[in-house]
């Protein structure tokens, strides 16, 4: 099996990752709440989070990983700067997550054994096109898979933060930016974003 690719500081990247057989990790509304917990426990130390969606039975997150070092920031946008850890690596952050999940999952569920698939799936993104289509992917996931027509239908998705005034820890100035405006922002999810091939991600 090819070892998974190290995620680099100032890099961002698609996480996503499904239940293993392709089985459900949330079947009720408080798993995908508890998962966005230890998400922000866990994640949110080594990463800044652009769009995510939770479907019942994968996940896709844009992420960035944080940098201890601003020159060697990517261009796309300023990275915080976090105090280094040996102990603490971004990957391990992202097992610790998946782990303390699969424990309260599986006992909620009186079931035993993995529930993600491993490694989880992660992929560079390099450049700022190939960022808003992923962000038009993630967003329109449960379009795709047929739980709704328009992403604004989902609750579980970064959608409704990035069109919202409310406080967040999402990097919404950013998203919106990347379409111009909230407008745009809109008229791309719900018009066009059927054009964008997404093949490569399913």
């Amino acid at each position: 099996m090819q070892k998974p690719e190290t995620l680099q500081p100032g890099n961002f990247y698609h996480i996503y990752n499904r239940g293993i057989n392709s089985c459900n990790i949330f079947t009720e509304d408080r798993n995908y709440g508890y998962f966005l917990k230890l998400y922000e426990k866990y994640i949110f130390q080594i990463a800044d989070t652009f769009a995510w969606v939770l479907m019942p039975n994968h996940f896709h997150f844009l992420v960035r990983i944080k940098n201890i070092n601003n020159n060697s920031d990517r261009v796309l946008n300023p990275v915080r700067v976090i105090k280094p850890n040996k102990k603490t690596t971004p990957s391990l952050q992202f097992s610790k997550l998946f782990n303390a999940y699969a424990q309260a999952f599986n006992k909620q569920e009186e079931r035993h054994g993995a529930l993600f698939e491993r490694p989880f799936k992660r992929k560079l993104v390099e450049d700022e096109d190939y960022l808003r289509d992923l962000i038009l992917y993630i967003h329109n996931n449960p379009v795709r898979h047929g739980f709704c027509k328009k992403p604004e239908q989902y609750p579980w998705s970064s959608y409704h933060s990035c069109i919202s005034e409310k406080s967040t820890k999402l990097q919404r100035k950013s998203v919106n930016s990347w379409f111009d405006d909230i407008s745009n922002f809109k008229f791309v999810h719900n018009e066009i974003a059927d054009l964008v091939q997404f093949d490569e991600w399913d």
